[in-house]
C-alpha cells in the first residue's frame, strides 16, 4: 500500500541546551536549513535559513531562537512546511552550528545537548549529539523529495569542524 504513503509534510525540528557555567561564555547553538535544486542537489544551497532569516516563500521559519540555552525545554524551533516547497527544490538537509565568538567549543562541552525532529504528535528522530561530540557543528536530518509519496527523511548524524558561515557552503556536499 505504499501508493498511500504520503512521505512527511510539516515537521518541526527542535533543539536544547544547558546554558554554560557561570561565568563562562554563553554556548549559542543555532538551527541551520539549507534548500537544494534539482540542478544542483548536493553543492550551493538555493536558500539557507538560520537565525534572523526565513526562506523567501515562507515555507522554513526558525520562530524561536536562544543565544544562551536558559529556559525550559527546547530552546530553538523552526517549522519547515515541505509539502509547500516549489517542486524545482528537492532536498532540504537541517543541522546545528555552535557560535564561535567566545573561543572554540564542541558538543561534547555542552551539558544536555539535544535536537527533535517531528510531524505534528509524530517524533521522527532524536540526537544527542554524541556522535559529533567534538563537531563544532552537526548535520542531523536530511528530507528528499520523492516523486511518488512527496517527502521522506533520512538521519543523516555527520560533524564537521566548521565555523558557521563555512558549515552553511558544507552541510548538503555528497557524502561518500
Amino acid at each position: 500500500m505504499s501508493g498511500l504513503n504520503k512521505g512527511v509534510g510539516k515537521v518541526e525540528v527542535a533543539l536544547k541546551w544547558d546554558p554554560a557555567p557561570a561565568g563562562a561564555p554563553a554556548h549559542d547553538l543555532d538551527l541551520v536549513a539549507a534548500v537544494y535544486t534539482s540542478e544542483d542537489p548536493h553543492g550551493t544551497p538555493a536558500q539557507l535559513v538560520h537565525f534572523g532569516s526565513r526562506s523567501p516563500d515562507g515555507t522554513i521559519t526558525l520562530h524561536r531562537d536562544s543565544r544562551t540555552g536558559q529556559g525550559f525545554g527546547y530552546d530553538e524551533a523552526m517549522t519547515l512546511e515541505l509539502d509547500r516547497l516549489a517542486p524545482r527544490y528537492v532536498r532540504v538537509v537541517v543541522g546545528v552550528a555552535i557560535q564561535q565568538g567566545g573561543g572554540r567549543i564542541v558538543f561534547g562541552r555542552i551539558a544536555e545537548t539535544s535536537v527533535r525532529v517531528s510531524e505534528g504528535y509524530t517524533e521522527l528522530l532524536t540526537d544527542d549529539f554524541s556522535g559529533a561530540a567534538e563537531a563544532t557543528a552537526a548535520t542531523v536530518v536530511e528530507f528528499v523529495r520523492d516523486g511518488s509519496s512527496g517527502w521522506t527523511f533520512r538521519p543523516l548524524p555527520q560533524g564537521f569542524d566548521a565555523d558557521p558561515q563555512t558549515f552553511g557552503a558544507l552541510m548538503g556536499a555528497a557524502r561518500g
